[in-house]
């Protein structure tokens, strides 16, 4: 096997999805620990003095204590070449997150053992139900009071309806948490609370065949609790099915704590094990191999600002085949156009190295000259390939944008154009307004926020949002349409978006079938075709 593809069969790429606060930052931030790639993990909370988690790096997430944008990180362990995806945990941004799981090829669940499945972890589990990849489950926070164990299982099966296979078992929780059993080796990993954010903590290994040895490190009563639940577990859970696992309809569960170290490397070792290499992807013409010899890859995120001293804007990048060589020239299949692409570097979080190669699997970040859109493809320019695009979700609320300074026009235009490229929010105008009314679209309200936050701190440009009623929003199919002419109903709006395309707004859902009924051959999509 050449080094081309020993360099693509190392790399893993994945994507850490949770509710907020389940502890996917801390997660996170030990695996980087054991990589070697940050000395000691910092307290993730959202304190002035504490030091931030290097994944959440813009102000507006330091403040909230939430992640708000994805970002990605890159490390190496034990000969693997492993890509981290972040996701925002709240689920106003869901949409961010649907994008970076299109580049990831399989995800880490992280929940909370006190809380067990939460409405966010639902919702994003069902995106990547929607892709089929692989998920890992990892249940924090062990070392606080958790719910039942086999409770915590069948939350997850009825929830999210899909087969669990527990690789460690428990023993206890809160202040009686005494270790983990693990399963394949049939050894128990004992837990001493460790010194936070230290890689050494103390643990003992003991072979569960060893009687006394084992009740003299957890104790008589918890060691008959665990010979119990393991004999229930064996009659009850689900085989392990390396297929299954890879055609995301069997979750391998394992339990731990990430804030205090406990469990995470033994996580991270079975995972790298179970995990598939780059996976091939999709595109109108068939499937695209990752070892292939040209080039390709896709956009799935745009993100402008990174860096306060340089006005930049940066086009992330999935690598889908071959190699990515920094002096080569590439076609961007949308326009057509054959170019080097810019400045290419990896970034961990805030902190950027220039990179002169990557393979399949890798994310690389590009400068964007304003040309990329989210789902376009660069390949190697004697091939064309394009990958599927990806859809954009309906916008839920919508404002009116109101400037407070109309001396700064330009400044506001060129910034609310820049978010709106990102994909974060929507923007639209009145019918044959021009720029003079924009509305804006989000899908979930803490968009709005961050719009203001961001046009205040990076365009110098203060504005006012007066919320409208609409809810609903469908773009119009049908191209021999006079939108001028339609006739719809008294609490719909004609507007037009960012690439000129007409549509409705419509404050009652009603509104949408009698505005069919009223126009002949008008019809009416949920989602831009891209």
């Amino acid at each position: 096997m050449g080094s081309f593809d020993s360099e693509i069969m190392r790399r893993r790429t994945f994507a850490i999805i949770s509710h907020p606060d389940a502890g996917k930052t801390t997660l996170t931030e030990k695996f980087l620990l054991y990589g070697g790639a940050i000395n000691l993990a910092g307290s993730v909370k959202g304190k002035a003095t504490a030091r931030h988690a290097v994944s959440d790096w813009m102000e507006i997430e330091k403040e909230r204590g939430i992640s708000v944008t994805s970002s990605v990180l890159q490390f190496n362990y034990d000969g693997y070449c492993i890509n981290i995806l972040d996701t925002p945990g709240h689920q106003d941004f869901s949409e961010d997150t649907y994008r970076t799981l299109m580049a990831a090829d399989s995800a880490v669940m992280v929940i909370d053992g006190a809380k067990g499945v939460e409405p966010q972890t639902r919702k994003l589990f069902k995106v990547c139900a929607m892709r089929g990849i692989p998920i890992f489950t990892f249940i924090n926070k062990m070392d606080r009071d958790a719910k039942d164990t086999f409770e915590l299982l069948d939350d997850v099966e009825n929830e999210l309806g899909i087969a669990t296979c527990p690789c460690n078992w428990p023993i206890g929780s809160g202040k009686a948490f005494k270790g983990v059993y693990d399963r394949e080796s049939q050894k128990i990993v004992t837990f001493f609370d460790t010194q936070k954010g230290t890689k050494e903590g103390t643990t003992d290994v003991v072979d569960l065949s060893d009687t006394d040895a084992v009740i003299k490190e957890i104790g008589e009563a918890a060691y008959e609790k665990l010979t119990e639940e393991i004999e229930l577990l064996d009659g009850a859970s689900a085989e392990f099915d390396i297929e299954a696992v890879r055609s995301g309809k069997l979750t391998p569960v394992f339990f731990g704590s990430a804030l205090t170290n406990f469990g995470v490397e033994i996580f991270l070792q079975h995972f790298l094990k179970m995990a598939t290499t780059p996976l091939a992807r999709h595109t109108e013409e068939g499937d695209v191999d990752p070892m292939g010899d040209d080039f390709s890859a896709f956009v799935f995120k745009i993100q402008a600002n990174m860096n306060k001293a340089h006005r930049d804007r940066i086009a992330f990048m999935r690598i889908c085949s071959g190699k990515f060589d920094a002096d080569c020239e590439v076609k961007h299949v949308q326009s057509g156009k054959v170019m080097r692409l810019s400045q290419p570097q990896q970034i961990m979080a805030d902190e950027r190295k220039i990179l002169s190669e990557a393979y399949a699997g890798d994310i690389i970040g590009v400068f964007d000259p304003g040309m990329f859109s989210i789902g376009d493809t660069v390949c190697a320019p004697k091939r064309n390939i394009k990958y599927e695009g990806i859809p954009t979700f309906a916008p839920e609320h919508f404002a009116r944008v109101r400037q407070i300074d109309t001396m700064k026009r330009k400044q506001f235009v060129k910034g609310i154009t820049q978010i709106a490229q990102e994909g974060a929010i929507q923007i639209f105008q009145e019918l044959n307004s021009g720029l003079e009314e924009i509305i804006v679209g989000v899908v979930g309200v803490l968009q709005f926020d961050v719009l203001k936050y961001r046009l205040e701190n990076e365009y110098n440009v203060e504005i006012r949002l007066e919320p409208l009623p609409y809810e609903h929003i469908r773009w119009i199919e049908s191209k021999d349409v006079d939108v001028a002419k339609l006739t719809g109903t008294s609490d719909m709006k004609k507007v037009t978006d960012l690439k000129g395309r007409p549509l409705l707004l419509f404050v009652n859902p009603w509104s949408i079938q009698m505005t069919i009924d009223r126009n002949k051959g008008l019809e009416l999509s949920e989602f831009a075709r891209n």
